[in-house]
């Protein structure tokens, strides 16, 4: 009988092991997507700092949905043209994105509906003076940017 209730309270604890088991992986799980949607809003507000501090750039649409290329020259305002800064800023920006996120990819445009959109496709309209942020990345990494955080400012 003793040998019957302790092959029972070792089954019981086992149990109770497997069930602490899938509570870790849960929660590692979601602190690390929580860590990545972190990541999505720092480098929101990195762009946004960038947006504001090159108004001369946003009066002229620069920055609505460039693709960016880096200039060396554009260490500081005085450096180059506005244009050239907004587009050193958004080849900057998703550089960021592309090290900081799996599958890391991002744009910034005027748009009415920020909550829409792919990678491929981000469905920028084009509408009004609101900028939208649209950040993708793949947090189960199977290959597809499925995450999405957007931001919405006004420059």
């Amino acid at each position: 009988m003793t040998l019957i209730e302790i092959l029972v309270s070792l089954l019981i604890l086992a149990i109770g092991m497997l069930g602490m088991v899938g509570l870790q992986t849960v929660s590692l799980r979601n602190t690390q997507s929580a860590y990545q949607r972190t990541q999505a809003a720092i480098l929101s507000n990195d762009i946004v700092e960038r947006v504001r501090a090159n108004l001369q750039g946003v009066e002229d649409g620069s920055y609505d949905n460039a693709a960016g290329s880096i200039t060396a020259s554009c260490t500081s305002i005085s450096g180059c043209t506005p244009a050239q800064m907004a587009a050193n800023d958004v080849a900057e920006w998703k550089q960021a994105l592309a090290a900081a996120l799996p599958e890391g990819e991002g744009t910034l445009c005027a748009d009415s509906t920020p909550e829409d959109g792919t990678p491929a496709a981000p469905a920028c309209d084009g509408v009004g003076d609101i900028f939208a942020i649209k950040i993708w990345w793949d947090s189960d990494r199977d290959g597809t940017a499925e995450n999405l955080f957007t931001m919405s400012f006004q420059p």
